[in-house]
């Protein structure tokens, strides 16, 4: 796991425990996605002409197909095998980044790996 955060970040008024919740899901996705191993990025900066803070994680791993990428975020879809996920990951990922009005897209090469975007919006002080 490679982690660099841009030094100008600001502060960013959240729930800490969901977004530390939103990373783990990322980052075990991304590790699911590589089952011969592979590296997995974290990567903050902030865009201060938007003020927006954006999170990446990246992986090495599968991709995700494109003709599924749509459907990544819908309650209880998933490709991993009966028994080892329920579908809710992403689902959940994708409502706590909205809930901090935020969004989250995601770009992926099949084969060549995955990178999902988080971008929340920073409260400037007057």
């Amino acid at each position: 796991i490679h982690i660099t955060f841009e030094d100008n970040l600001p502060l960013f008024f959240c729930n800490r425990n969901k977004i530390i919740q939103v990373l783990i899901n990322l980052i075990n996705n991304a590790r699911d996605s590589m089952p011969n191993g592979g590296e997995i990025t974290l990567y903050g900066r902030y865009l201060s002409e938007q003020h927006i803070i954006e999170l990446q994680v990246s992986d090495t791993g599968t991709g995700i197909p494109e003709m599924i990428r749509n459907r990544i975020f819908e309650p209880f879809f998933t490709t991993k095998p009966i028994g080892e996920g329920t579908g809710l990951g992403l689902s959940v990922v994708l409502g706590i980044v909205q809930e901090h009005g935020g969004e989250i897209t995601v770009d992926s090469i099949p084969h060549s790996g995955t990178t999902f975007i988080l971008r929340f919006p920073v409260q400037m002080p007057q």
